[in-house]
Parts: structure tokens; sequence; C-alpha cells
């Protein structure tokens, strides 16, 4: 069940008015003149690593994610660590993250036809949009125009929501880039696609076992993360589809990470979950929406940052 996937872009682009966007120096049709064939190259570059791989399309959405939560959506998290510097891309947080190819190659078919134009910010949010199309997820444009930035550190990643917050913690944390407890649950619901390592919720596992895991459940992992803490364990049954069954699984008390499972918990945040699990359509018209939203975080324009020629370094 979805609304028309043509119609989600024309709603989107009637609730997210024109100016909004110029307020932060970005437009729809930024490379409309500069570089007409961008969009185009980098869903080329999307759709042929997910032809190879449909797992990476988890990895390009968490990328632009833990992208814009840190500094901004400046591809920060692209950069690579140096003798004198610890990159994002090395924390803990981030060392299971995947895609940087799909990247890099989107922006070396770039720089060949249109060199320094398009930034890689701007190739990260694009590929996160095509990475949720092709998965099966909604179709949404985004505005571009985002510049690089020049700042990468570790330390920076502490403001990434770890998997242990409880749904008032969540709430708070979003709240502080400026989203509404459902567009938290919306982009929480990205976690559709995917899988995440024992080390993430084996904390739910020990000693007493989390009272909002289901038991059978709960004996499952327990075995699968006998094999240590790097086994992988998907969020849902259908891991490398984008729907909704995320939320129907929370109903069931099958939220792989403490933080999925507070959502159905909290009283907060239920009656949102449920509203997914029950409409998919209404999931992923919010999820479109608070994507867009979260697209134009602290985004850099004009001399503020860079247009950078090797994604993993600054010019």
């Amino acid at each position: 069940m979805g609304i028309p996937k043509f119609l989600g872009v024309f709603l989107v682009m009637e609730m997210m008015s024109g100016f909004r966007f110029e307020a932060y120096g970005l437009s729809m049709g930024y490379y409309v003149m500069s570089c007409p064939m961008a969009e185009f190259i980098v869903r080329n570059s999307v759709n042929r690593a997910l032809q190879a791989d449909p797992t990476l399309a988890a990895g390009l959405i968490r990328m632009h994610f833990h992208d814009c939560f840190i500094e901004g959506c400046d591809a920060s998290i692209l950069l690579d660590s140096t003798k004198d510097n610890t990159a994002e891309k090395d924390s803990p947080a981030n060392l299971s993250l995947r895609g940087y190819e799909v990247i890099d190659a989107a922006k070396e078919e770039l720089e060949k036809e249109c060199p320094g134009v398009v930034s890689c910010a701007d190739i990260v949010a694009m590929a996160s949009t095509h990475a949720v199309f092709e998965a099966g997820g909604p179709v949404y444009d985004i505005p571009k125009g985002r510049k690089d930035g020049s700042r990468s550190k570790i330390q920076d990643t502490i403001n990434l929501p770890p998997p242990t917050l409880n749904a008032s913690e969540l709430i708070k944390m979003f709240g502080q880039h400026g989203f509404t407890a459902q567009e938290m649950v919306a982009l929480s619901g990205a976690h559709t696609l995917g899988v995440a390592r024992c080390s993430s919720f084996k904390n739910r596992l020990v000693d007493a076992v989390d009272p909002n895991l289901d038991s059978g459940f709960a004996k499952q992992l327990t075995k699968t993360c006998s094999a240590g803490d790097n086994t992988e364990q998907p969020f849902d049954a259908t891991r490398n589809v984008f729907d909704n069954l995320y939320f129907n699984a929370l109903q069931h008390n099958t939220g792989l990470l403490a933080s999925d499972q507070t959502l159905f918990s909290s009283a907060r945040t239920r009656n949102i979950v449920n509203g997914y699990a029950f409409n998919q359509a209404r999931f992923f018209f919010d999820f479109q929406q608070a994507m867009v939203k979260m697209s134009m975080l602290d985004v850099k324009e004009g001399f503020k940052g860079e247009v950078r020629q090797n994604c993993r370094k600054i010019n």
C-alpha cells in the first residue's frame, strides 16, 4: 500500500515552499544550468551499486543521516583521517557505515562531466533519496546547493544518538535539531532497511533480559550473538525492502535496538508507531518530508564551504 510515487514528489513540493529552500541558499534546480546531468549521474551510480549489492541502500541512507547530524549536511563523514586528525568515519559509531565507493564513483563521473561544480554533500544527499526509492520506498526530491565542510573530528560523533536511548531522550536529541517527536519516529523508520551488529543490542540480553523484548525473539538473538559482537541481525523481516514492517515489529516487541523498541513502549510515541504500522502511505509521506527537512540541517553555502575535487580530502 502507498501513495503513487509520482504524486509524492508534488505533494512534498506543495508542503515545502520554495522560499524556505532559498533561505538556506538551496534550490531544486541548482544544477540545471551548471551540471544538468548531475542527478542522472548520481542515480545511475546508485542503481549500479544496488543491483550488485542491495544491502548498500541502508548504508547510503545511514551515511546521509550520520553526515547531517554532525556539523550539518556537509560531507564531513566522507573525509579520511590524516596523521594529525582522526575523522568522523573512524569513530566506533561510524565503523559499520558502507557505500563510500558509491559516492566516489559518482564524484569521479561528475568531475569528468562538470569539474568543480557538484559538491560531495549534495552527492550524499541525492544518493540517499535514490537508495530509498530503489529499495521500494517513496520518491521525493531535495533542494541542492550544499557546500562541503572542512572539519571532521572523531569527538564530534558524540552527538550521534546511541542505540540505548529511550523515547524521551530521543525526542530531546532530535528536538535540538528542530525535529518533532513524529518526525523522529518517521526518520527512525529508516531502520526498515539494513542490519545491526550484536554489539549494539547485546546489552538487552545480558543479566535480566529487557522486559520490552519478546522472549522468543530474545532467545533467537542470544543464539545469533553467540557467534560474536560483529554478527549481524536484520531490523525486520525484509532487510532490503523499504516498507513499514519495522513498525509492525515494534508492535510485537521484536524491535532490535533499545532505541527502536522504546518508540512503542513509550506512551509519548506509541500512537505514532501504531499509525505507521497500520498505514504505510502515511509513513512514506511523513518520512519523505522529514528527510527533506534533515537534508537542510546546518548547510554551508557560498564561502562557508567548498566543492571538493576528491570527497575524501579537502582541497
